[in-house]
């Protein structure tokens, strides 16, 4: 099982962070397109449970991923189940037509364009995102992926030095989802 520790940061524009992880020694990854469709469940509700279902799609890549509730107050830190499925606009579709078929039904689509970046700090490798969110607005993202639980503290800490690094200081803990539906 794994669990996503992520903390996100609304920032006027990237140049600056992009700028200081450059000094810090971050590596650029791929800029590309993300497409979130979110779904609902049949019986109980996502935004009372703090659980979400989403198939993303990136180019011809798709995944079906369940993040579980947030399991503290200060940063985003929940139990993800993420599933490769097959590629394309059949591959979303049918993974779409699955769920529906389940009676789960479709609540909203979130695109961004997400620039990459990779930094190891504390021993914990870290990827950032200098997302921009239609109808959003512009963040940045950090999140380090931990498998074993007693590893958390330690990310939740580097994820904390990292971002007074990088002067990130307003924490967002809302998801693109919520923020899209306010």
């Amino acid at each position: 099982m794994s669990y996503e520790v992520e903390q996100k940061y609304p920032v006027a524009d990237h140049q600056q962070v992009q700028g200081r992880l450059s000094a810090l020694g971050a590596v650029r990854g791929p800029c590309q397109t993300q497409i979130d469709t979110y779904y609902a469940h049949p019986q109980r509700d996502f935004a009372e449970t703090d659980e979400a279902l989403r198939i993303r799609r990136i180019d011809q890549a798709n995944c079906m991923t369940y993040k579980g509730p947030k399991l503290d107050s200060t940063t985003k830190t929940r139990q993800e189940i993420e599933l490769t499925i097959a590629g394309g606009p059949a591959g979303a579709a049918a993974g779409e037509a699955m769920w529906q078929a389940l009676g789960f039904r479709r609540v909203a689509e979130v695109t961004k364009q997400r620039q990459l970046y990779h930094l190891d700090r504390g021993g914990m490798p870290i990827e950032l995102a200098c997302d921009q969110v239609q109808g959003v607005g512009n963040f940045v993202e950090l999140e380090i992926v931990v498998d074993d639980p007693a590893e958390l503290d330690r990310a939740r800490q580097a994820l904390a030095d990292l971002a007074r690094a990088l002067h990130l200081d307003a924490v967002e803990r809302r998801s693109y989802l919520e923020l899209l539906l306010a």
